[in-house]
């Protein structure tokens, strides 16, 4: 595929997630995930030439000026789209699909000095919510979302969501997730869990209340 139309892929999937892009030359001079991912693609270009440090020295660069790290190594698709990317981190061995969308402080790291393949693969339509980590050499699967804040340690299947720490899988249902960018309405088990409890600690604390009344109204009666 030719540059140019790689350049215009990367700039049209900003108009397609972002409600709060204008002008084209809004994006090209204003969108930090922008930069950031045409300047991977110059410094994968040198990486896989093994000119190493030619293409370590493009990555610090774009990390001063973006704010989002990604090794030259990793491996990203077509139409990924980095929203708010600061402090965005994407590790060596990385592999990308297309039409994935990362939000701001999502790491995809490794878990160790392991050798090898030792980060996640992320399959087309995915979305990796803000501030999510997925660590290891883990797949997270086609259509899948993995909620804010969640730590993600196991291959994640296809047209799943998952939330929590450590992530657990809350919807598969095998239907194609809609890719919008409704993160926040994610299913929350943990905060589910708590309101059953309290549902618990009030039905108990009616039950107390109510033999105090019992036993106070039998003293009543025993002082008669």
């Amino acid at each position: 595929m030719g540059i140019l139309k790689i350049i215009k892929e990367d700039m049209e999937v900003v108009f397609e997630q972002d409600p709060a892009a204008r002008t084209y030359f809004e994006v090209v001079l204003t969108y930090s995930g922008l930069h950031a991912v045409w300047n991977h693609r110059i410094a994968h270009w040198f990486y896989k030439r093994r000119l190493y440090f030619i293409a370590r020295s493009i990555s610090q660069i774009s990390r001063f000026f973006t704010g989002i790290e990604i090794h030259p190594g990793a491996v990203i698709g077509r139409r990924l789209f980095i929203d708010h990317g600061m402090g965005v981190v994407v590790g060596e061995t990385c592999e990308i699909g297309d039409n994935v969308t990362i939000f701001q402080g999502v790491t995809l790291g490794g878990t160790g000095k392991e050798k090898g393949k030792r980060h996640p693969t992320v399959k087309n339509n995915a979305l990796i919510s803000t501030g999510a980590k997925v660590l290891g050499d883990i797949t997270i699967g086609e259509n899948s979302k993995v909620g804010g804040g969640s730590v993600v340690l196991k291959d994640v299947p296809d047209n799943s969501t998952v939330v929590g720490v450590p992530g657990r899988i809350v919807v598969r249902n095998g239907e194609k997730v809609r890719r919008d960018l409704d993160h926040h309405k994610i299913p929350d088990p943990i905060n589910d869990r708590c309101e059953h409890l309290q549902e618990q600690i009030n039905s108990l604390e009616a039950e107390i209340l109510l033999l105090k009344e019992r036993s106070n109204q039998d003293h009543a009666h025993k002082s008669l």
